[in-house]
């Protein structure tokens, strides 16, 4: 495996991290973990529109490398890794 490689598992593997990261972050309707969370980040009612525009837009972001990453795994390794 080169550098190349190495480099797009670990873009792939934080991308992942951060979009399961990002998903909890949004408000829920019910009780879960999302609402766990998103109940301490947004405190102020009159920012939080703004602040769940942002935090869409970062998830959209992020799943479109994690989706670009996967394609890229794809191509580089058509058969899977072998020997790992």
């Amino acid at each position: 495996m080169g550098p190349l490689q190495i480099a797009l598992f670990a873009v792939w593997a934080l991308s992942g991290l951060f979009l399961i990261a990002l998903v909890l972050m949004h408000s829920g309707k019910g009780t879960g973990v999302s609402d766990m969370i998103a109940s301490s980040l947004y405190n102020s009612s009159a920012a939080t529109g703004v602040m769940e525009q942002n935090l869409d837009k970062l998830t959209v972001i992020v799943a479109v490398v994690f989706s670009v990453c996967v394609v890229f795994c794809m191509s580089f390794f058509p058969q899977g890794i072998v020997g790992l």
